[in-house]
């Protein structure tokens, strides 16, 4: 009986190291995202770089993440989960000191789509880690401290990121991640010796459809950024084409990169990813646009939009791992499904926002934003991982990835597309308010329309054979 205690006190030591070294990797990804906002300016003037440039300075990053992101959990199932992982926190470091020290802006843009390719090994494999590390009964649990570890990344970047910036300039941003970055890789590799995930050992990876996927998905991505301009539409409809003859292709082969199968034949696997989709869709943008309307509609400094929209991640660290609990005891699809009734609840009185609103009133709305994504994000991922065979946990840990990416970038395209055809090729001003408020409100009610769509998505895989 003692020794019997003794191996399960150092199998709980050990998943403490793991869950602590996928925190690592998983706290410095979102960091870096949402830290880029606050230096946009300095980089365009140091580097001298037109609108379009500078709209690479995310693009590359997010292109490169999404692109990768279902490959590389193949790859990560097949050779070896903390392989790529390590690799991954080790590519994303040495990018990341690169980007600290580029002289142009085309250096810059490429080390930032190489930091993408980093977090696709990072984000690719450290959900899919954790859950092969955790017995079933603590997942949920698990999967909520690793999602509350990405919002406090969200929530501490663009904080942080002013502070370093006013502080040491904005090269500063990415020369604090290779501490980060270092500790990450020398704890993986000597704390966790002997530690290996790889159920799918012995498969091929699929090259082939690696690269349809990989043009498919890019050129969606980049037809989002392109809206809304004709070659946009032409560029997402040749992607979604791409999509479709690569998920034939998928069908045909004895070792695809994404099983087809999970989608066909799993419907809660198909219903939740498809959740994703729409929940990022629907709540991306309202950051964006409320740190707009804070600024322009009430005149408050960024110092001030910050303290006030960090409430909302706030609230998204706190209760996550609560509900990631909660989802081990109870069916996390019925619990994902109340958070996505509770982010409709937070989108739709945004709907009324006027000049004369109350922060409190926004304030509150941010507040249930948060708990309905808290509630939703956790048990999503819970429901996701839970589904699928552990061969296919490095694949499914990438789709949750790559409906993330998608979804920010449709959600972006939204804003971008009724920004055009409302107030066109001008700055936002006192003299075109009243248009920016209105198009805002018809962003918001296509958001809120999304969001009431996701409820019935995600109750959809809680029907009986699923």
């Amino acid at each position: 009986m003692h020794k019997q205690d003794t191996v399960k006190n150092a199998n709980k030591v050990n998943r403490v190291l793991i869950l602590f070294v996928a925190s690592l990797g998983l706290f410095i990804s979102p960091f870096m995202v949402s830290a880029v906002n606050v230096i946009l300016r300095p980089i365009e003037k140091e580097f001298g770089m037109n609108a379009i440039l500078l709209n690479w300075v995310a693009t590359s990053y997010l292109l490169a993440a999404a692109v990768f992101l279902v490959p590389f959990g193949r790859l990560a199932d097949i050779y070896g989960r903390k392989k790529m992982y390590v690799l991954g926190i080790a590519i994303f470091t040495a990018a990341s000191l690169l980007c600290a020290i580029s002289q142009s802006s085309a250096m810059f843009i490429s080390f930032r789509a190489v930091q993408g390719l980093g977090s696709a090994m990072i984000l690719g494999t450290g959900v899919a880690i954790l859950t092969s590390a955790f017995p079933a009964e603590e997942r949920g649990r698990v999967l909520g401290i690793s999602v509350a570890v990405v919002y406090l990344g969200l929530s501490l970047g663009p904080f942080l990121g002013g502070i370093l910036t006013n502080g040491f300039g904005w090269r500063s941003i990415f020369l604090v991640n290779v501490p980060f970055g270092v500790a990450a890789v020398l704890f993986a590799l000597y704390k966790l010796k002997g530690q290996e995930w790889a159920e799918a050992r012995g498969e091929k990876f699929d090259l082939t459809g690696s690269l349809i996927y990989g043009i498919s998905l890019s050129t969606i991505m980049y037809g989002f950024s392109m809206l809304p301009r004709f070659l946009g539409y032409f560029l997402i409809a040749l992607g979604m084409v791409g999509i479709l003859i690569f998920g034939i292709y998928e069908a045909k082969i004895k070792s695809p990169v994404l099983n087809t199968a999970l989608f066909l034949k799993n419907k809660v696997f198909l219903f939740s990813c498809i959740a994703t989709l729409i929940n990022y869709s629907a709540t991306f943008a309202v950051g964006y646009l409320l740190s707009l309307y804070l600024q322009y509609a009430k005149d408050f400094d960024s110092r001030m939009v910050g303290i006030i929209l960090v409430v909302q991640p706030v609230v998204q660290v706190i209760f996550s791992p609560l509900a990631g609990k909660f989802s081990d005891k109870k069916k996390p699809q019925i619990i994902a499904s109340m958070g996505m009734v509770l982010t409709t609840l937070g989108l739709f009185p945004l709907i009324f926002l006027s000049k004369d609103t109350s922060l409190l009133f926004i304030m509150g709305c941010l507040i249930i934003l948060g708990l309905g994504l808290a509630l939703f994000s956790s048990p999503n991922t819970n429901a996701i991982m839970t589904s699928v065979e552990r061969k296919f946990y490095g694949v499914a840990s990438g789709i949750i990835g790559t409906m993330r990416l998608v979804g920010q970038m449709l959600s972006m395209g939204i804003v971008t597309l009724v920004f055009a055809l409302y107030i066109g090729k001008v700055q936002i001003g006192s003299q075109n308010q009243e248009i920016f408020v209105n198009s805002m409100k018809l962003i918001f009610i296509i958001l809120t329309v999304f969001s009431f769509v996701g409820i019935f998505t995600s109750l959809a895989r809680n029907e009986k054979g699923t």
